[in-house]
């Protein structure tokens, strides 16, 4: 009776992926758009359809996240929110086969491992249908083969002698279409991305029970030398934070040569990777439970070298938000704060496992946690955007002071930039400028005049292969704010001879009269 209920299984799998495959090979037509959130959610869907397992306890969870992460791919398909979804899907499926969810150093191996090991999941599959057991008079896959091996290479020669003495059934055979090697391939590649899901190999699983425990070690820790360490490093850090105190958070003037943009700009990024190697130190030589993290000297020197450590990931903060200021935010610069925050908060929680006794288990998950929060609130926010709104908000052209507005970087930004267009199209602008924000946020729209509207967004709305809500609402918006004449192409000159990604435009010189 299991093994009926095994094949019976088996079965319903294949009828699940084999739909799948098909939907995807008929939306699939080179563009992304919302579609791929609607077949995601079905994959989902029909995961927990066929593996009851997946309908209980954490797998149940990680396969609502799942879910979730479907339908803001629904929303604006990107690769970050594909990534999380495989994450979370990838995780509902090993949970039947784990102790549920241990630690995030151990998943991490996990999903590795499942990613190596997918490609072959159909292989492995196929050559325990084809190998030979002991059927005792029931009917095999191998006796079914041999069985109408015979019959079927009969009847196709058969088939195709009556082909070619019959022009009707030539016909219908011409009318057949089989799938092209860039379908096969396509229907290969979805087998192996769909089929371990369905089909999970234990590998992955059982790795993680010869993994050791993720702690740091750092050789000739002992505690004089520990000691001596903290104190030099907290020596060290009190210069470093006494600059940034003088100059940085005070406003002092910079010495000649030094401006505060190369002050700001210049140190970021060392600092934060000298905090990294500060919170390692830390997890190596302060165990909890060791010698060097009960003596109550080291345990001082500790806290205070983590909070410098701490005040140094803000000044590194300060010293992007000071350059953002001066050079306008981007989508990168937005990320690189998120990361500071991350680092900061990862500091906070070394210092209270230290404090509490917390095991490196705890640690990790934290903030794989906290991780996870931030890259899962990045799928529905489109930091490009935000930065967009700021730089019109903030520019020099706008409000008098700070960064001149930097019109080609939100030409480049696309669609993610037409809010913020918008909105600078209905300020009080001089008529020079408010023709290049026009003419901007018509080729982001349009493509009206660089010549290029194949990726525009009025061009990949039309197509409902490239269509997604987002952008959608994105186009209402323009039409409800600049009308409907918003999505037509803007009228350019006839003696037009160049053009910048700034919307400003060169005109011909008149010809010469002839003498």
């Amino acid at each position: 009776m299991r093994r009926r209920g095994t094949r019976f299984s088996f079965l319903a799998k294949i009828a699940a992926v084999v739909p799948l495959i098909a939907v995807a090979d008929m939306l699939f037509k080179g563009e992304i758009g919302s579609w791929l959130g609607g077949l995601m959610l079905a994959w989902v869907l029909a995961l927990i359809v066929v593996r009851p397992a997946l309908r209980r306890g954490p797998a149940l969870i990680a396969a609502g996240i799942a879910a979730v992460l479907a339908l803001v791919m629904a929303d604006a398909p990107g690769p970050l929110g594909w990534t999380m979804f495989w994450v979370a899907i990838s995780i509902a499926a090993l949970l039947p086969y784990a102790d549920g969810f241990d630690d995030a150093w151990r998943w991490a191996v996990r999903l590795a491992a499942h990613g190596v090991t997918g490609p072959l999941a159909p292989i492995v599959d196929l050559l325990r249908l084809l190998r030979p057991r002991p059927h005792r008079g029931r009917i095999t896959i191998r006796a079914v083969v041999a069985i109408l091996a015979l019959p079927i290479a009969m009847g196709a020669l058969f088939v195709a002698l009556f082909a070619t003495a019959n022009p009707l059934i030539a016909r219908a055979f011409d009318a057949i279409r089989l799938l092209s090697p860039g379908e096969v391939a396509f229907w290969l590649a979805m087998l192996v991305l769909l089929w371990p899901t369905f089909r999970p190999s234990r590998w992955p699983t059982r790795i993680v029970t010869i993994l050791p425990d993720a702690e740091v070690t750092l050789p000739g820790a002992s505690m004089p030398s520990v000691l001596i360490a903290l104190g030099l490093f907290n020596a060290i850090f009190a210069i470093q934070n006494g600059l940034d105190i003088a100059f940085l958070w005070s406003g002092a003037p910079l010495p000649a040569g030094t401006t505060m943009a190369d002050y700001a700009h210049q140190g970021a990024y060392p600092l934060i990777a000298t905090a990294i190697l500060a919170g390692v130190f830390v997890l190596a030589t302060l165990k909890p439970g060791s010698a060097t993290a009960s003596n109550p000297t080291i345990r001082r020197l500790v806290i205070l070298w983590v909070g410098q450590n701490i005040l140094l990931v803000a000044s590194s903060i300060l010293r992007t938000c000071d350059y953002i200021e001066a050079f306008s935010l981007t989508g990168l610069r937005i990320a690189a704060l998120l990361w500071m925050g991350l680092v900061a908060l990862g500091l906070a929680l070394i210092l209270w496992r230290m404090l509490t006794g917390r095991s490196a288990r705890w640690l990790i998950n934290a903030n794989a946690l906290a991780a996870a929060i931030v890259l899962s609130v990045s799928t529905v926010v489109d930091w490009g955007a935000v930065a967009a709104i700021w730089n019109v908000r903030h520019a020099r052209e706008v409000v008098g002071s700070g960064p001149a507005l930097d019109l080609c970087y939100l030409d480049r930004l696309g669609s993610s930039a037409l809010p913020a267009l918008l909105e600078l199209e209905q300020r009080p602008l001089p008529p020079s400028l408010r023709a290049r924000v026009v003419r901007v946020r018509q080729n982001v729209m349009t493509g009206s005049w660089s010549l290029d509207d194949e990726e525009s967004l009025v061009t990949r709305q039309a197509d409902w292969h490239s269509w997604t809500w987002r952008n959608a609402r994105r186009l209402s918006q323009a039409e409800a704010m600049a009308g409907p004449q918003a999505t037509k192409p803007v009228s350019m000159p006839a003696n037009l001879s160049g053009w910048s990604c700034d919307g400003s435009i060169t005109l011909a010189a008149p010809p010469k009269p002839a003498h």
